[in-house]
């Protein structure tokens, strides 16, 4: 009588299966640290605008910028131009007295054009913002540097608003109000409309979370 030794053949559908599994694994750990990556008090896909790295205003603002500061130089000239003309017909002046006056009239114009053209841009370069798991961060000023920081728990309500320029230009405001005296406003212009909105649900989702 022979004794028969069989060797044992997993089933072909083994290894599949195995492979499987760790494979489930993988994709629950890898969730698992996705999920402790995102910023508290916030939504996977609202945690997006908090990656904590500054950013600069959207480039057509500096257009908006440039428009406002030609009307403002528009109405200064017109206006000093005016009051000119009045002194010059009720005063008797000197045959040189007007020049002074014209003189002045040209570098004031001058300079509130200069302004008007480059002052956006410098201004521009100095302006950015960042947003993270902790709430928003805004640096701005050329002369006189400040620094804002608005913790998500102190935030109240947010609004985006759009004045008739910003909005042909698809720009918005982000306006930020807080629980505190000091800076109980905060605004932020130049944002691209659909980013301004964006920040916003942002950080409205996380008064409640965040609140203490």
């Amino acid at each position: 009588m022979t004794d028969a030794h069989h060797a044992f053949d997993p089933p072909d559908n083994a290894e599949p299966a195995l492979r499987s599994t760790e494979d489930h694994r993988d994709e629950a750990l890898g969730a698992a640290a996705g999920r402790a990556d995102t910023p508290p008090g916030a939504s996977t896909g609202l945690a997006v605008v908090a990656d904590g790295e500054f950013h600069q205003l959207d480039p057509r603002s500096v257009r908006v910028d440039r428009i406002v500061g030609w009307i403002t130089a528009a109405i200064v000239a017109g206006v000093s131009l005016l009051v000119i003309l009045i002194v010059l017909l009720t005063t008797r002046l000197p045959v040189w007295g007007p020049v002074p006056m014209v003189v002045a009239w040209m570098l004031l114009v001058g300079l509130f054009v200069w302004l008007a053209q480059r002052w956006p841009e410098i201004s521009y370069r100095h302006t950015s913002y960042r947003v993270d798991g902790f709430g928003i961060e805004i640096r701005h000023g050329v002369v006189w540097r400040t620094i804002v920081s608005v913790p998500r728990s102190r935030v109240q309500h947010t609004d985006v608003s759009q004045g008739p320029l910003e909005r042909s230009q698809g720009l918005g405001t982000l306006v930020v109000y807080t629980a505190g005296t000091s800076h109980a406003r905060v605004g932020l212009a130049g944002l691209a409309y659909e980013r301004a909105l964006a920040l916003r649900d942002y950080l409205v989702a996380g008064e409640g979370a965040d609140a203490v």
